[in-house]
């Protein structure tokens, strides 16, 4: 093992089976705020979801900005959204009730997620030794719960009644290349790359560039990120990094996205 990698991993530690670069304070803080969250939610009675933003830490409302800021630049580009690397579901979410504030009209806006619900299928050299196979899985069957809770949130926008989602379980290296010849129609508007590791994200990109158009957005998660190196090198090994021109957002520090040209 080389002592980059073993300077690297001193800043990284396990909390909730997730690596973070947290200190032991933001933890105990974090773990504070969970448990005032715990303990009252049930106390705010029909206006828990209002409430509920009392919770809110600074660092999940950078991300709120930062998605509504990247929706806002596809709102005239036709296609649906993919998110590779779903996880939970907060992203896919959000991008349900985003739709139905910049264009709840839109019923040819799908969103789709693909994960495999079981966490990473495997890891390579590429992906810098940080994870394992299995990481950031979900208990099982959560992706029936997910299904339940994302038709939920449809119905607070318009049209609620034409289903406007879709989640693809298992290794996208594989589902979506069937996607692609499911939907033969299928423009991308926007594709969102959080799987963290190369094989998946490399098989993706290899796939997606026919489906782009000009204006699509290629989002990724973990670019420029000494932790998670197989993301960047994937997609310099297939579009290129010399080939888009990557932005960030000030509030998210491993985040990039560009417009395909």
């Amino acid at each position: 093992m080389n002592k980059t990698f073993l300077r690297h991993t001193k800043s990284l530690s396990k909390a909730g089976g997730e690596l973070t670069q947290k200190s032991t304070l933001e933890m105990e803080n974090d773990n504070k705020l969970k448990d005032y969250a715990l303990n009252l939610i049930s106390s705010f009675g029909s206006q828990w979801n209002v409430h509920q933003s009392l919770f809110l830490k600074r660092q999940t409302l950078s991300r709120l900005i930062y998605q509504y800021e990247l929706y806002r630049k596809i709102v005239d580009v036709p296609g649906v959204i993919c998110e590779f690397g779903v996880q939970w579901g907060a992203t896919l979410s959000i991008l349900i009730g985003l739709r139905g504030i910049l264009e709840p009209y839109n019923i040819s806006r799908q969103v789709v997620g693909f994960d495999t619900f079981n966490g990473f299928p495997s890891v390579t050299v590429q992906d810098g030794g940080f994870g394992k196979s299995g990481d950031y899985s979900t208990k099982d069957g959560y992706e029936s719960v997910l299904e339940k809770i994302l038709a939920l949130q449809e119905t607070f926008s318009p049209l609620s009644h034409v289903k406007k989602f879709d989640l693809i379980k298992g290794d996208a290296s594989i589902t979506f290349k069937k996607w692609l010849q499911d939907n033969p129609a299928g423009i991308i508007a926007m594709a969102i790359f959080d799987m963290d590791i190369y094989q998946p994200t490399r098989d993706v990109l290899k796939l997606i560039v026919p489906r782009l158009t000009r204006g699509s957005l290629l989002v990724f998660d973990e670019l420029n990120c000494r932790h998670w190196p197989g993301e960047t090198l994937a997609l310099m090994e297939t579009i290129g990094l010399n080939k888009l021109a990557l932005r960030r957002h000030p509030h998210q520090p491993y985040c990039a996205w560009a417009v395909f040209e």
